[in-house]
C-alpha cells in the first residue's frame, strides 16, 4: 500500500468481495474496464487471491487483451496448484516476502530475535508470548487444517507437536508417523502442506559426487520463523549459551541466508552435508562454493571445526565460515570464524555469496 498508493485494491478476506467474485469472476473485468486509463496506471492488487482461484482466468484475459498489470498476494499457492487454477502461463513473477531480516533493523538484539522471532507484530510486542501462542494455536493450526483438508485433526495436532521437536534435525518420517499414529506417507503429506503454505521449507542433503561416505537422503525441515518454532516447543532462551540457544541461532542464520537468496535474486541452493561418521556442515550454499557452520559458543574450539575441515578436504569450497558468538572475527587455518553480526553484515553487503 505504501509502494502503490494509487492502486485499485481488492481484498478477498472481505466477505462481500469474496462472495461477489466467487459467484461472478467476470465482475473483475467489468469493473476495471469501467475505470479511466489513469486509474489503471498502477498495478491492480488482489489480496488473498488463493481464496478465489477462478479469478485467475479473468486476470489472464485482462493481461493478454487489455495490457493490465496485477499484484497477486496470498499466503499459499496450494489451493491454486491443487485446484488446477490458471497459473498464468509464466506471465507471473514470483516474490516471497519473509519476516524481518537483520539488514532492516538498526540494532538487532539476538535474544529478542530468538525469543520473539522476526514477524514484526511479534518482535515489537511486549506481550509477544501471548501473540505467539495465539498465532501458533489459534491461527496457524487452523490455517493449515483448512489448506490440507485433513479430516484427522487429532493426528495432525500430534504431528504439529512432533514436527516442532524434530525441527532442524534429520527427518525420520517413520518415527514421526509412529508418534502420530498415522502412516509415513501421511506424515510426508503433512510436511508438504507446511511447505505449500509457506510455513516452512525442507533442507536437502548436499552430495555433488558419488561419495560413499555421505549418508542419508533424508531432509531437514525448518519453520519460516525462529519465534514460531520456539512457541511450538515452548522454548525459553534467557542467555546466549547452551544447546537451545545454539539451535535457535542456527535457525536464525538459515532464515537470513534463505531471505538473502530470494531478495538478492541469486536464488542459490542451500543444503546441509553429513557423513556416515557424523561429520556435518550446517549449510552448503550454491554448488558447494560456500560452507557455513553455526556454533552458539562464545569461543570456538578446534574440535568444533572438524566438519568444516572435512568438507574443505572433500570439495574445496571458496569459503568456509564458522558463524558464532565470539566478539571479533579471526582466521583459523582455512576457516574464517565470524561473530554472527559480522556474518550478517557481510551477507547483506554481498561479501559472502556473489
Amino acid at each position: 500500500r505504501n509502494r502503490f498508493p494509487g492502486s485499485i485494491y481488492y481484498d478477498f478476506l472481505q466477505s462481500d468481495t469474496f462472495f461477489d467474485f466467487t459467484k461472478n469472476p467476470s465482475l473483475l473485468g467489468e469493473r476495471l474496464l469501467a475505470r479511466n486509463d489513469r486509474e489503471l496506471d498502477d498495478p491492480v492488487v488482489l489480496d488473498e487471491v488463493q481464496k478465489v482461484p477462478q479469478i485467475l482466468d479473468e486476470v489472464h484475459w485482462l493481461i493478454e487483451n487489455k495490457g493490465l498489470r496485477f499484484i497477486l498476494c496470498g499466503s499459499s499457492a496450494r489451493k491454486l496448484k491443487r485446484g488446477k487454477a490458471n497459473l498464468l502461463g509464466g506471465r507471473a513473477w514470483r516474490y516471497e516476502m519473509f519476516p524481518l531480516v537483520s539488514s532492516e533493523m538498526e540494532k538487532p538484539d539476538l535474544l529478542t530475535i530468538l525469543s520473539r522471532g522476526m514477524i514484526p507484530t511479534h518482535y515489537f510486542d511486549e506481550n509477544y508470548e501471548k501473540s505467539l501462542l495465539a498465532y501458533t494455536q489459534d491461527y496457524l493450526k487452523e490455517e493449515v487444517f483448512a489448506e490440507g483438508l485433513t479430516r484427522n485433526i487429532p493426528a495432525f495436532s500430534r504431528f504439529f507437536d512432533a514436527m516442532g521437536y524434530s525441527h532442524g534435525e534429520l527427518l525420520n518420517f517413520s518415527n514421526i508417523a509412529r508418534d502420530c499414529s498415522v502412516d509415513s506417507k501421511t506424515v510426508r503429506e503433512y510436511y508438504q502442506i507446511l511447505v505449500d503454505t509457506l510455513v516452512g521449507r525442507f533442507l536437502e542433503p548436499f552430495n555433488r559426487r558419488q561419495d560413499r561416505g555421505v549418508i542419508s537422503r533424508a531432509p531437514k525441515f525448518y519453520l519460516f520463523d525462529v519465534g514460531v518454532a520456539g512457541a511450538i516447543i515452548k522454548r525459553r532462551i534467557s542467555e546466549e549459551r547452551g544447546d537451545l540457544f545454539g539451535r535457535a541461532l542456527e535457525h536464525f542464520i538459515f532464515m537470513e541466508i534463505s531471505a538473502y537468496a530470494s531478495y538478492s535474486d541469486l536464488n542459490y541452493d542451500i543444503h546441509y552435508w553429513r557423513t556416515k561418521t557424523g561429520l556435518e556442515v550446517d549449510f552448503v550454499l550454491g554448488k558447494g562454493e560456500v560452507a557455513v557452520e553455526v556454533k552458539g559458543t562464545s569461543r570456538v574450539d578446534r574440535s568444533e571445526l572438524v566438519g568444516l575441515n572435512a568438507f574443505l578436504d572433500t570439495y574445496s569450497p571458496k569459503k568456509a565460515i564458522c558463524v558464532c558468538n565470539e566478539k571479533e572475527p579471526r582466521i583459523h587455518g582455512r576457516i574464517t570464524i565470524m561473530p554472527w553480526r559480522h556474518f550478517l553484515s557481510a551477507l547483506w553487503e554481498k561479501k559472502v555469496v556473489v
